[in-house]
């Protein structure tokens, strides 16, 4: 029995039939409509050349990392390097021909990896940035370094494109604030201190992992927090755009992406996540809240409650 604090989401395939129900499964091409704001139930690399072409404005990608692991049953073997190079060619082929001419992409990868996915993002876009994230998570290492961060790379499809940097900013308090003839210069005054609302950089320090007593927590080996993908879908998509995620996994792309008031296009093959996404999105029909992001501004990691509600 899990505590009443645990809110992970591990519902069972065997009692998700009506959430699987929901998804659909592409065997022929497909009308946009068919698909939009749907989780499909398929292999990318089958579901992906069946999609309406240039559909998608934003393309977030989590694929999985050069490791051997088990997604619940469904096992992913480490390659050689050359090997993985040849797979990361590959999705990106089949994804390419669903991204409108301006759009942006984002692909998550670690440290081992993402030399690799830099070099073929490059061969294909115009490659913007290197977000690196520090996950805050994991065990120590007794002979190295502990492994805490992850990178994104940034790419777009064209030399003009979209950012929203004002979506984005970010609350940091002021550790020295500084006063002209008095009063707070580009600061903010408030009951629990000084605040600052800041440009983002290319490192974030402020994510927390999904854990077991947050609601967006589910039993996905590899969850990506919605605070997270919060930042690239506001920076890098209009509300209404489409987001397009080819590596769902529990569906935290596509519930951030109806949270802030975008379409998306989810695919995933394994059953038992298009359940957990689907759950997901039930409860985002209700709750549109995204731990650590409040009112317009991204909070500092650990920022509580009663430090938003004076400010």
């Amino acid at each position: 029995m899990k505590s009443k604090r645990n809110k992970t989401i591990d519902l069972p395939l065997a009692e998700g039939a009506d959430y699987l129900a929901r998804c659909v499964t592409v065997t022929r091409p497909a009308a946009l409509d068919e698909v939009l704001d749907r989780t499909i139930l398929g292999d990318s690399f089958e579901v992906l050349p069946l999609l309406p072409a240039q559909c998608a404005d934003l393309l977030i990608a989590d694929p999985p990392y050069n490791l051997s692991k088990d997604f619940h049953g469904n096992a992913f073997a480490r390659m050689s390097d050359a090997d993985y190079a040849a797979y990361t060619e590959r999705w990106i082929t089949a994804v390419k021909p669903l991204l409108k001419p301006n759009a942006s992409l984002y692909v998550c990868c670690d440290w081992q990896t993402s030399p690799i996915v830099g070099m073929a993002l490059s061969r294909h876009f115009y490659v913007r940035n290197r977000i690196t994230w520090q996950r805050e998570k994991g065990r120590g290492a007794k002979n190295n370094w502990k492994n805490a961060m992850e990178d994104i790379w940034f790419a777009t499809c064209a030399r003009d494109y979209s950012f929203y940097i004002e979506n984005v900013m970010q609350r940091r308090r002021v550790i020295a604030p500084y006063r002209a003839d008095g009063a707070p210069r580009d600061w903010e005054e408030t009951a629990s201190g000084a605040f600052r609302n800041t440009c983002p950089s290319n490192f974030w320090d402020d994510i927390s992992v999904p854990y077991w007593s947050m609601a967006e927590n589910t039993a996905h080996p590899t969850q990506k927090p919605e605070k997270l993908l919060a930042k690239l879908i506001l920076a890098s998509s209009a509300p209404g755009g489409v987001v397009l995620d080819p590596f769902a996994g529990s569906g935290s792309t596509a519930v951030t992406a109806k949270k802030l008031g975008r379409r998306f296009l989810s695919v995933e093959q394994n059953p038992q996540y298009c359940v957990w996404a689907e759950l997901r999105l039930e409860r985002a029909e209700t709750d549109r809240t995204i731990q650590g992001y409040t009112d317009g501004v991204f909070w500092e990691r650990n920022t509580t409650a009663q430090q938003k509600k004076h400010t």
